[in-house]
Formats: structure tokens, C-alpha cells, sequence
């Protein structure tokens, strides 16, 4: 019954608005041909009194919430993300061009950490320097400097690298790091920000930018989830757990997180190949959660069959010697010694 009457509140709110019109303007739009969008369901319950079925298809669209965050807080992160975004650089015709961007969707510092250096090391590996984009919170040392990871800015700015890529030569290097759930990957920032970002939303995303080449890398519990909707032949996939385990080490104090780590922060620094490097984070994963007597997070690798077509071109390119691997070692949180 309340939801009835606010709906009827809400339906008097509208019709009074359109009275406002000048009858000029509502005759302009009635025979322009557009057609406004219309309201074909009911104000979504944002959790509460909803369906077990309506809050997953809501979750499937990859909800996101602002609440009391500051006006010039959003002025100022919606001026630091179209700053970041005219920096990227076009790509090059005849080249196979990596576009990589890292994004950290919780304030957890860690989160933070985690996105800034994986943005310097898949850059350096896949020769992406001015084609590198970093969406992240704070490090803990200060407020962020950088454009907030959020879900909306993670999609403007996979928009933006489809304007700039030429889809049939050039790759999609995408790095996410937060807390996870068995629907997706969590956003989530203070008390201000919240959101859900689940394969469902993420591989319509790609699939309406025809970004068909890419290395997506999901750093969250449960982020096996989303290697059934976002594999593809010309996709590699890794993951830090299967859909049904927790990953480890995403305390907010932490540098890294374990497949972080693992990952980026030790086997892509060196001058191996993608499947090389990730059989290596699986066996250090394991070792390290073994060593924690950790139910095992079950890490998953998808690298379809025609990836090599433009993965050979930026192996081949990568540099030469590994680069040492920076802050403290994930483990030090739980296995203090090792």
C-alpha cells in the first residue's frame, strides 16, 4: 500500500512538472519523433522489500549509489576523471596497442595501493605509457589524487578507450581490484559511495564498445564469477578465486592482497608469458594459503584460442629483465617470518 501512494505522489510530481510546460514545447516534443524514456517499472526498493528475483536482476545492471557525498567533492573527482581521460593517447595504425586501466573500487587503502603499482606494471610490460589510466582511492598516506574508482568512471573510461582504439588491431588491459561477493565486485567508498559491478553488466559494457580483444583481470573474492560471460577466444581471463571461494589478504592496511601480489607484483614483473606467469600466482597462492592452512581460493585462468594473435606481438615487446617486487609481502598480515 506505501508504495502505491508514492507512486501516485510520484505520478502527480510528473503530471505537475508537464503543467509547467509551455504548451509549445510539449507540442515540439509530442511531434519531433523522439521518444522520451518512459518509467516501464516500478522505483526500485535500493534493497529493501524486493524479491529474492528483482534484487538479482537489479544487481545484473550494475547499480551504483551516492549518498551525501559533497557537491564540490563530485565537481571536483568528475574534473580530475575528464582530465584523465583527454591524456590518453590514440593508438598507433599497424601496431598492436595496449590500453590498460587499473581501477581500485573500494576506499580500503589497500584497493588503492594495489591499482597504482598494477597500473605501473602492466604499462611497463605491455608498452602502454601514455595509454594508461589509474582509477583509485586513497593510498592511506593522503586524500586520493587521482579520479575515484567508481563503477561509472570505470565505464566512461572503457567508453573513452573504445573511441580511441582501433578494435581490430589494439587490446584492452583491464586490472579491478576490491572486495567481492558471489554477484560481483564490490564498490564501495566510505559511507558515500556503493555499488555492484557483476559479469552480467560488465560483459554488456564490452560487448556494446566492440571490445573484443582483452586481458581482464579481477582481483576480489568470488571473482570466478565472471569467467563464464566475459571468455571469448580473444579473451584471457584471471581471476582470484573460483565463484565459490573468498581470496585472501585485502586487510585496508595491507600493500597487496595475495593474488596481487602473486600476480602483478611478482610473476608479471618478469619476462615470461601470460599463461606462465599465471601458473606461478596459482602455485604461490597455494603455497602461501597451504603455509595459512587457508581453504584454498581456487584462482582461475581462461585464455581462449585466438589470444596469441595479439598477446605474441606484446610479449615480444616487453622488457627484458624483471623489475624487483615493491611494499611488503602480502602474507606479512597473517604469516609474519615468511
Amino acid at each position: 500500500m506505501r508504495r502505491r501512494f508514492g507512486n501516485r505522489l510520484l505520478g502527480l510530481a510528473v503530471a505537475l512538472g508537464m503543467a509547467a510546460l509551455p504548451a509549445a514545447a510539449i507540442a515540439q516534443t509530442q511531434g519531433s519523433g523522439y521518444k522520451p524514456p518512459e518509467h516501464s517499472g516500478n522505483w526500485p526498493g535500493l534493497g529493501s522489500g524486493e524479491t529474492r528475483d528483482e534484487v538479482s536482476r537489479s544487481l545484473e545492471l550494475g547499480p551504483e549509489l551516492q549518498r551525501g557525498r559533497p557537491a564540490r567533492a563530485m565537481l571536483a573527482d568528475h574534473r580530475k576523471l575528464t582530465s584523465a581521460l583527454a591524456t590518453l593517447g590514440k593508438q598507433r595504425p599497424g601496431v598492436v596497442d595496449a590500453y590498460v586501466l587499473s581501477v581500485g573500487l573500494d576506499s580500503d587503502p589497500v584497493f588503492g595501493r594495489e591499482a597504482r603499482e598494477a597500473g605501473k606494471v602492466l604499462s611497463a610490460r605491455y608498452s602502454a605509457a601514455g595509454r594508461t589510466l589509474v582509477l583509485a582511492g586513497t593510498d592511506g598516506s593522503k586524500p586520493t589524487d587521482l579520479a575515484n574508482g567508481t563503477i561509472a568512471g570505470l565505464t566512461m573510461a572503457l567508453a573513452r578507450v573504445a573511441e580511441l582504439m582501433d578494435p581490430k588491431e589494439d587490446v584492452l588491459v583491464l586490472y579491478v581490484t576490491s572486495h567481492g561477493a558471489p554477484f560481483g565486485i564490490a564498490y564501495h567508498d566510505g559511507d558515500e559511495g556503493y555499488g555492484v559491478l557483476g559479469p552480467v553488466r560488465l560483459a554488456s559494457i564490452l560487448d556494446e564498445l566492440g571490445i573484443k580483444r582483452r586481458l581482464l583481470i579481477v582481483s576480489a573474492c568470488y571473482s570466478g564469477v565472471f569467467v563464464p560471460l566475459v571468455s571469448s577466444p580473444t579473451t584471457a581471463v584471471l581471476t582470484a578465486a573460483s565463484s565459490e571461494r573468498p581470496s585472501f589478504g585485502c586487510r585496508a592496511d595491507n600493500d597487496w592482497t595475495f593474488f596481487g601480489d602473486a600476480l602483478i607484483n611478482r610473476a608479471l614483473r618478469k619476462p615470461q608469458p601470460l599463461g606462465d606467469a599465471a601458473a606461478e600466482a596459482q602455485a604461490t597462492i597455494g603455497r602461501w594459503e597451504g603455509d595459512a592452512g587457508l581453504r584454498p581460493s581456487d584462482p582461475q585462468v581462461s585464455i581462449g584460442d585466438d589470444v596469441k594473435a595479439w598477446l605474441a606481438p606484446l610479449e615480444a615487446a616487453m622488457p627484458k629483465t624483471a623489475s624487483k617486487p615493491v611494499g611488503r609481502p602480502a602474507t606479512d598480515a597473517l604469516l609474519p617470518g615468511i
